[in-house]
């Protein structure tokens, strides 16, 4: 499935596939958005603006020129399919998994996060979650349908099981999301993501899988989303909850949800990248390893 991509063109990330610890993965696919749609083009505005950014991060005193990263470029699916385009998103991450790499991927709605774990969970059969959302994203269905971005979590907790999904600045979602938490089934913070470091601490140096909805945000700092949920996180309260988990072992990570032509200011995108960076420079800095 790796030669099904578009030519990729993320700053720094020009290390050959066979010589990088990480593969930066595209995945341009919204067909489950209930909301305002345009996640499909967030990968590609992402790897355009990323040209006005800095390859050095100062928070993490490390520079993506540092590392061996590979941008593998956007994958190319059949919209009006969900079913086959999730089978293509989970067969190429199966292959990178095989090659021992670590998979960032952009997205795209969140339901792309359900192959990913897929994927990765036959490898890391022990996978915590962790998410930084806005939505719950726990209902059993959305409108009668199981694959939705309202249900990717819902899903990924019957592939992982429970006590493995923290989830992080949750603060919208229906009253039966909240009380099938409450029974036991994640381990959920509403409204902030003060716990991180507690959540760090538990998980130790199990597997994680990262992911990253961009409406954690706040609406003044991120407009550009679907699904837009005022009340959130600013910038540099989620980068230091990011910050927290630099010494888990990450073996994958998403940053969903960014829909870049809902804010013609361009703010939203250069927030995603940035972020992105960050998360790169996180993942490879590890002191754990993804074998």
């Amino acid at each position: 499935m790796l030669n099904n991509t578009l030519k990729p063109n993320f700053i720094a990330c020009d290390s050959s596939l066979a010589a990088a610890d990480l593969v930066l993965l595209g995945i341009p696919f919204d067909g489950t958005v209930s909301f305002r749609a345009g996640s499909r083009m967030g990968p590609n505005a992402i790897r355009s603006e990323s040209a006005g950014l800095e390859t050095y991060s100062p928070y993490q005193n490390s520079d993506l020129t540092q590392h061996a990263i590979h941008d593998l470029g956007d994958l190319e699916l059949p919209y009006g399919n969900t079913g086959r385009a999730l089978s293509i998103i989970e067969a190429t991450v199966a292959d990178l998994v095989g090659m021992s790499k670590k998979v960032l991927c952009t997205g795209g709605e969140h339901l792309i996060t359900l192959p990913i774990i897929k994927a990765l969970h036959a490898k890391h059969p022990g996978l915590h979650v962790i998410q930084f959302d806005a939505h719950a994203d726990l209902r059993s269905d959305y409108l009668g349908v199981k694959l939705s971005h309202a249900t990717v979590i819902r899903r990924v907790w019957e592939i992982v099981g429970d006590n493995k999904i923290w989830q992080f600045g949750i603060r919208s979602g229906t009253r039966e999301e909240f009380a099938w938490s409450a029974e036991g089934h994640t381990i959920m913070e509403k409204f902030t993501a003060d716990s991180v470091k507690k959540a760090a601490s538990v998980i130790g140096d199990q597997p994680v899988y990262l992911t990253l909805d961009i409406d954690i945000l706040d609406t003044s700092v991120v407009p550009g989303t679907g699904t837009p949920e005022p009340g959130g996180l600013q910038f540099n309260q989620l980068l230091q909850a990011i910050m927290e988990l630099s010494q888990l072992n990450i073996v994958g990570a998403d940053l969903v949800e960014l829909a870049p032509q809902l804010d013609i200011s361009g703010a939203s995108t250069a927030v995603a990248c940035k972020l992105l960076r960050e998360i790169m420079l996180l993942m490879l800095s590890s002191k754990l390893t993804n074998q």
